[in-house]
């Protein structure tokens, strides 16, 4: 359902100038019946999650092909492909790095046999009082500054520091995020800035313990970078007139044209009361319901400066337009030269398939470095997971404590966020506790809408320690069983959802299984915040969470125990040159680590 934006066109072949803001399936279809006229190709503009493209519509082909941009796309794909009983050749890029995989029901493991390990994350105490890395500053300026400014206006964050002296700080007893009836946008936004890198700086930096043996940040005030003229020589804006929300720019009303030099102090400055201003003047009906974009320029702009000066505050050092918004959308730059190779080695995997040519499949990663002569490297696939619930149906084990979550909790954090399940029905024994759909009656999608609202233990049909419950999603004609264990207390840092869900993690170490490697998730669009920070949202890695891979003697791979692996830092791009990992940047997905290329090298060799 994507559209063609400037910066699609420098990693593929397909797309020019004159294209942007149309389909980009549509123009992918004209495109190629230009040199190959006589193909017959239908094109759809439209959610490969729509109810339309159901199993009966997988059905249709030979062979699927993967080229989506989230997890949640690709799950949903890979359990239709299931269903359909048609292989899939899944594929992805992040800069230098790509793979291509093959996955056939019954025969290689799904592409769901692996865990994909849970988003980056950064502790609540360390965003807001102790930032030591940029990326901090952009998860504070994004998630929560900018949530505060232009999201739900009602949301509490710790952006909402207050005097405990109100009459010796009056100005910080009441909510400063608040703009005063009639009052003017340049001394709101200086009240907003000093409130934000002054007062609450000096509060934070007043706490002796904390910082006695980290640098003490530094308040700074908007007197101390501008004078007081210098706001009203930022750029006028005539305001209510329409507008193209995409052009708005606090960079061009500056005067400020290269997004990869670095702002000083007083440029980022500038930049926060203008964007700030812009958001007001030009977009104020959006405030209030907006949500952070990397395609929204006046977003980007106000993050990266709000970032910046945060940053100059506690000595970290400042960064462009550029590497900011790929920081703050978890973008890794596409390599048009990886996309290509990639997409050779798709179409030879989806011949094999054609050809039924079982014993060829290979699954293929990219490399960033030539490594033993070899830039791909080929690895037979692997067996399905027999602890897999989407291919294999082995249950799962979810901890929860069953007396405070409610319903709600288990379908928005479990069932949607974690298992992919877009239309579920929830059964206990043969007892229905929820289900959604068009052929409800009025009285079942109230009933439905009231037991989500209880918590488990009190629904009509109680969900205690030891309940089995099982979750259908009938579109994905998926299938899966919970085991509930109930559980009093959680670490509020380490689970802020209250629950916790194990199960496929660990595959039996049987002596013939081998374990596949573990998935990076998205680097991509968006995810949500909660008490543990986001990157985005939606798809990092944690540290440590990658597991390294040896090769043991023998033709099949497994884990070697508790190693663990280093892996690349979304936010510095260091990268260890032995390493090859599975990852998704914003258009594209995953790669896998290796941690023995003389063993790898020993099975190419093998394999040709």
């Amino acid at each position: 359902m994507d559209t063609i934006e400037v910066s699609n066109l420098n990693r593929q072949f397909l797309f020019r100038q004159s294209h942007v803001g149309q389909s980009k399936a549509k123009v992918a279809r004209d495109a190629v019946l230009k040199f190959r006229p006589q193909m017959s190709i239908t094109a759809h503009h439209a959610n490969v999650k729509d109810p339309k493209f159901n199993v009966e519509f997988f059905k249709q082909f030979n062979v699927v092909l993967n080229g989506l941009d989230n997890l949640d796309a690709r799950r949903h794909v890979n359990r239709l492909c299931l269903a359909a009983d048609v292989p899939l050749v899944e594929s992805g890029t992040t800069g230098f790095l790509g793979q291509v995989t093959v996955h056939v029901k019954g025969k290689t493991e799904c592409y769901e046999c692996q865990p994909k390990p849970a988003p980056k994350t950064y502790p609540v105490c360390t965003i807001t009082s102790t930032p030591s890395k940029f990326v901090h500053c952009i998860v504070w300026a994004k998630d929560l500054l900018f949530a505060k400014l232009f999201g739900d206006r009602n949301q509490e964050n710790d952006l909402n520091v207050r005097s405990s002296d109100a009459a010796s700080s009056s100005d910080h007893a009441e909510d400063v995020f608040v703009r005063r009836k009639d009052e003017d946008i340049d001394p709101y936004g200086r009240r907003i800035y000093d409130h934000v890198f002054g007062y609450n700086i000096e509060v934070a930096s007043s706490n002796e313990e904390t910082w006695k043996n980290r640098n003490r940040p530094k308040p700074i005030y908007s007197a101390d970078v501008m004078p007081e003229n210098l706001t009203e020589q930022n750029g006028n804006v005539a305001k209510n007139c329409v507008v193209d929300t995409s052009s708005v720019s606090a960079m061009a009303s500056l005067g400020l044209k290269n997004p990869q030099d670095t702002w000083t102090l007083l440029e980022s400055s500038r930049i926060f009361l203008e964007a700030l201003k812009l958001f007001f003047a030009k977009r104020e009906k959006e405030i209030g319901n907006l949500s952070f974009d990397k395609d929204d320029q006046l977003a980007v702009e106000f993050v990266t400066a709000a970032a910046n000066i945060r940053a100059a505050s506690f000595g970290i050092s400042l960064h462009s337009l550029f590497e900011a918004k790929g920081i703050a959308g978890n973008i890794v730059h596409a390599v048009a030269t990886t996309n290509a190779i990639i997409a050779g080695l798709i179409v030879i995997e989806a011949i094999k398939v054609l050809l039924k040519d079982t014993d060829k499949y290979r699954m293929t990663y990219c490399l960033e470095h030539i490594t033993k002569k070899m830039l791909l490297m080929p690895v037979e696939p692997y067996e399905p997971n027999k602890s897999c619930y989407v291919c294999s149906e082995t249950p799962l084990s979810l901890e929860i404590n069953t007396s405070r979550s409610k319903l709600r909790d288990f379908v928005e954090k479990i069932v949607k966020a974690k298992l992919g399940i877009n239309f579920p029905l929830i059964m206990h024994g043969s007892n229905l506790l929820y289900e959604v759909g068009d052929d409800l009656d009025e009285v079942e999608v109230a009933n439905y809408a009231a037991n989500l609202e209880k918590v488990l233990s009190q629904l009509p049909s109680p969900v205690t320690n030891g309940t089995m419950l099982t979750v259908e999603d009938l579109q994905q004609e998926l299938t899966c069983n919970i085991n509930i264990k109930h559980r009093e207390e959680f670490d509020e840092e380490k689970e802020p959802d209250g629950m916790l869900l194990s199960g496929w993690t660990q595959a039996p170490p049987a002596k013939d299984d081998k374990q596949s490697m573990n998935d990076k998730q998205s680097i991509g669009n968006g995810g949500d915040s909660s008490n543990a920070l986001q990157t985005e949202p939606a798809d990092a890695v944690k540290d440590g969470e990658m597991e390294e891979i040896s090769e043991p003697s023998g033709k099949k791979r497994k884990l070697s125990e508790g190693s663990k692996a280093s892996i690349l830092d979304a936010t510095d791009g260091t990268r260890n040159h032995k390493e090859v990992e599975k990852l998704d940047d914003d258009d594209d997905d995953d790669v896998v680590m290796f941690d023995d290329l003389d063993s790898m090298t020993n099975k190419k060799k093998r394999l040709q």
